[in-house]
């Protein structure tokens, strides 16, 4: 007979009671989980510019967490030791967590929390300087005058404020998916906040380069997320998110930060652009020989440059910590990661640094022809 039919209805009714409660409550608590805030569906247009033209932020705090699967598999990842074993250590090789703030002004500090101490990368609007508290090391570098937001000219600065119309956005939408595929803005939520997310990935030649997201305030238009993808996983190769945001004034005394007095400073200075023949290789004998074998994010990079007589330096040749792998009879230090591989060596007087994304049976069997 039934166990139902048995129990007095006192007891019949408490045990209906009962399960009616614990069914109300798990309902519940499924709609707290799930009640995330997404962003309504909208065309793509529509969806950037609302959130361009949402209301001003007067500052952004948020935790940050930072993750980078770039080196997983070398030996510099694995920590050779020496120069590699350090670089290997730093939470830009290694991921991290930490804080970011923005001020009004876009002013930005970001912190990458590590056992081996904090990374502090700084923008005050015109210079980028990041301290690595591991090495006690202070970067810094400065855009050449003329290239800096406060030097644009008055009725330029009012022009690149101005929201563009959904479908100037539209219109700029259809250049890019002619060299490369774009999603539509896809709802979601970052960070508790809702958001709308776009992936980007390459039409053709891609090489190791899966594609790129981006998600970004629905309301706000503040980016939230960006991550890049291998062909090779579903899981995001570099990825910075942003978690517990909130909007609201940003103390400046937070955006500032002062190394210690002992720290080494090292400025930063990128290489001039210089006009190349058509062929993408430079042809002053004083500076290395670039040239570009192949098209699209998948073509190898090759640049040569003659070794000194006598020198004892051999740049990237003999960076501790690197595989080494036999190119026609000579050593060469080879970087493998998820998004392409990196092989420099040394031969006949010339130092050969090629780098693509591509295998390293790729770029192996390149270096093996030149």
């Amino acid at each position: 007979m039934n166990i139902l039919r048995r129990l007095p209805l006192p007891r019949l009714l408490l045990l209906c009671s009962v399960v009616l409660a614990v069914g109300i409550g798990a309902t519940a608590l499924a709609m707290a989980v799930s009640s995330s805030p997404v962003a309504p569906q909208k065309p793509f247009g529509e969806a950037v510019h609302d959130a361009l033209a949402g209301p001003k932020v007067s500052g952004v705090s948020a935790r940050i967490q930072f993750t980078n699967h770039l080196l997983e598999g070398s030996n510099l990842a694995s920590g050779g030791g020496g120069e590699a074993s350090q670089l290997a250590s730093s939470p830009l090789i290694s991921g991290a967590s930490g804080r970011l703030w923005i001020g009004a002004d876009g002013h930005a500090r970001l912190e990458l929390q590590s056992e081996k101490g904090d990374t502090q990368i700084l923008y005050d609007g015109e210079n980028v300087s990041m301290y690595d508290a591991s090495t006690n090391t202070l970067y810094r570098y400065t855009p050449p005058k003329g290239t800096s937001a406060t030097t644009t000219a008055p009725d330029s600065k009012e022009a690149a404020h101005k929201t563009p119309t959904a479908a100037e956005i539209e219109e700029e939408l259809a250049r890019a998916r002619k060299h490369a595929d774009v999603s539509g803005a896809t709802p979601t939520d970052v960070g508790a906040q809702p958001a709308y997310t776009v992936r980007v990935s390459p039409k053709e030649n891609g090489g190791l380069i899966g594609g790129a997201e981006l998600s970004w305030d629905a309301v706000h238009g503040t980016p939230l997320r960006a991550a890049v993808y291998s062909t090779a996983s579903s899981s995001p190769v570099i990825e910075l998110a942003a978690s517990e945001v909130s909007y609201g004034p940003v103390d400046s005394s937070t955006l500032e930060f002062k190394p210690p007095a002992d720290a080494k400073v090292e400025n930063v200075t990128l290489p001039k652009p210089s006009a190349q023949p058509a062929g993408g290789s430079s042809t002053d004998p004083g500076k290395p020989k670039v040239t570009v074998h192949g098209k699209g994010l998948g073509a190898i990079v090759l640049a040569e440059s003659p070794v000194k007589s006598g020198s004892k330096e051999s740049g990237m040749s003999q960076l501790e910590g690197l595989q080494q792998v036999d190119i026609n009879g000579v050593k060469a230090s080879e970087l493998p990661t998820q998004l392409g591989t990196l092989i420099s060596f040394e031969r006949a007087g010339v130092r050969y640094l090629l780098v693509g994304s591509v295998t390293p049976n790729t770029i192996e069997a390149f270096a093996r022809g030149l």
